[in-house]
């Protein structure tokens, strides 16, 4: 028994409670609600995950990425832990009279959206398992652990309807609501089984978790716009007034009706070639399939008129432009033209130079994957970095249009379209691990993502200056010096079976320490607010490393978001 209770403690698991440990200690007693259902959510995040991995039934089932765990409970955690932290950000705002009560409710509306998606995957999870049973009769211990699960749940429910009625003023508003998280919830559970069906062997079931409850949280917080430009008097004011704490700007409708449209995309082109191919064979029997020439141009022309055309009426009908959205975007980069060209002449120089050295290198040379791919950190550095501290508006935008690119060349290389396909799948596969498949390559887009959207989330009111650079510190700075000194110096390691050693961690937390020490005063002499104590920062960022030393997840997806929750507090 002393030994079954030992191997639920992991390193891994530890970090994770003292993150919500710090999160639930540093909560106003206004958000205490809040905190008891992370605490649930967490409690049966980390009942489900011991009952994945003891039992063999669910990881089976879904073809994740090998060589790592199941990480539920990290995936379950990150993003409502995330979002409790801006609720508390937001809390010391209203204090000072610098923020409004709609902004509050609104980023309320998004913790319990995303909390909801996490829960209703969990419920997903564990009614998979139970349904083993049939296989092999349930241990005493298993059937404890369902049950806590379904109190947990249960109890969940009771804590977020008492939130959104304390942040309602109608019982119309309440129901509105409770069918809005539903929503969220059964739209996560379509979601991550397309994801884990779609695409096997590309993620763990933690990480299609946190990838699923954003999405759905991204997207239904467009959707909620759409539908409130529809029934205006229908929707709350409260579910689409407010973005992530501030008003919605020019810049954030672009990107994200952008984003989302492409994402959208391969679900529209699929339609048009069906009936394309449709027309061709009532024209000819015989002729099944388009050809590939066909196929190719059918793409582009679709994809050009879903980008010029379709995806900028959908940007138009949400938010009032008088102009086309992508004039705006000419007219906002020549609003200043020698800073912001200037940076993309930059950009552009570091790109072709950095990729071109790198790829002779991984093609030529011994070097190891990993830690090539750490100069791509060293790169973001070299590029984020100025563009945070000088334009910070401008580089919101740039990283809107780089995930753009992303995808659409992704999307590309999964379709293998002519005459960009099998090239690009070519060099794309330069530049993979282990955590990367053939069937979708993900850390390009786990490495921007984890830059961009400690940025993203940090608009508006902020008195927490570290917390926009908590991706370029943590990715670009720690991770990257915790690769390079253990892998040439480290000796003690971590565990047993890992690669993280002691050395590359302290590296890690040290280096970003030091970058912070200099950082500090330059932000200082620069106006931004500095209210966060050293000791404060010293404890996310050694959470953080830990983090990194004990997870077997896709630390570029998850170190971030934990490290920007821990510097929001």
């Amino acid at each position: 028994m002393k030994t079954t209770a030992t191997s639920f403690v992991t390193g891994e698991r530890v970090v994770v409670a003292v993150v919500v440990s710090r999160i639930l200690l540093s909560l106003p007693l206004s958000l205490i609600s809040h905190g008891f259902s992370l605490f649930l959510l967490s409690l049966s995040a980390f009942l489900v995950e011991i009952r994945a991995e003891t039992s063999p039934f669910l990881l089976s089932r879904f073809s994740s990425r090998r060589g790592a765990s199941s990480g539920i409970l990290l995936g379950a955690v990150t993003l409502p832990s995330v979002m409790i932290s801006k609720l508390v950000q937001l809390s010391r705002a209203i204090s000072f009279h610098e923020a409004e009560q709609d902004e509050l409710a609104h980023v309320t509306m998004q913790y319990w959206a995303a909390s909801a998606s996490c829960c209703a995957i969990l419920i997903y999870l564990s009614v998979i398992m139970s349904q083993a049973r049939n296989a092999e009769s349930l241990s005493s211990s298993s059937v404890w652990l369902m049950r806590v699960s379904l109190t947990g749940t249960v109890l969940y429910g009771v804590a977020c309807f008492v939130s959104l009625s304390m942040i309602s003023h109608t019982g119309l508003n309440t129901s509105l609501k409770m069918l809005w998280m539903l929503f969220h919830g059964l739209a996560a559970l379509k979601l991550i089984q397309h994801l884990l069906c779609t695409f096997p062997s590309c993620a763990s079931i933690g990480e299609a978790l946190l990838v699923t409850s954003g999405l759905v949280l991204y997207f239904g917080d467009f959707l909620a716009c759409t539908i409130a430009k529809i029934f205006e008097k229908l929707i709350p004011v409260d579910l689409v007034s407010i973005s992530y704490g501030i008003r919605r700007t020019e810049t954030g409708i672009i990107v994200q009706g952008l984003l989302l449209g492409l994402l959208l995309f391969p679900i529209v082109f699929r339609i048009v070639l069906h009936i394309y191919e449709s027309s061709l064979r009532k024209r000819d029997a015989r002729q099944r399939n388009c050809s590939v020439t066909a196929k190719s141009i059918l793409f582009f022309v679709s994809l050009l008129f879903f980008i010029i055309v379709a995806v900028p009426s959908w940007m138009q009908f949400v938010h009032d432009f008088d102009q086309h959205p992508f004039l705006w975007v000419l007219t906002f980069v020549f609003s200043e033209p020698l800073k912001r060209l200037s940076l993309c002449i930059y950009w552009v120089l570091l790109i072709v130079v950095s990729v071109s050295r790198f790829y002779n290198i991984s093609r030529n040379s011994k070097v190891e994957r990993i830690l090539l791919r750490k100069y791509y950190h060293l790169m973001a550095v070299l590029m984020f970095l100025p563009a945070l501290v000088l334009q910070p508006k401008f580089l919101d935008l740039a990283f809107g249009a780089a995930l753009a690119v992303f995808v659409v060349l992704e999307i590309i290389r999964v379709w293998r379209i002519q005459p960009l396909g099998e090239p690009l799948h070519q060099f794309m596969n330069a530049f993979t691990d282990h955590r990367d498949s053939e069937h979708l390559i993900v850390s390009h887009f786990s490495l921007l993502l984890g830059c961009a959207l400690p940025i993203w989330m940090s608009s508006g009111f902020n008195d927490r200056a570290l917390s926009p650079f908590a991706g370029i510190l943590s990715l670009g700075i720690g991770d990257t010096m915790a690769s390079m000194v253990g892998h040439k110096y480290g000796v003690l390691r971590w565990s047993k079976t890992g690669k993280k050693t002691v050395e590359g961690t302290a590296a890690g937390i040290t280096s970003v320490m030091a970058v912070c020490f200099v950082l500090v005063p330059i932000l200082a002499s620069m106006g931004y607010i500095l209210s966060q104590g050293w000791w404060s920062l010293l404890v996310a960022v050694t959470a953080t490393g830990m983090l990194e030393a004990y997870t077997a997840q896709l630390d570029n997806a998850f170190i971030p978001l934990v490290f920007y929750s821990l510097l929001c507090l």
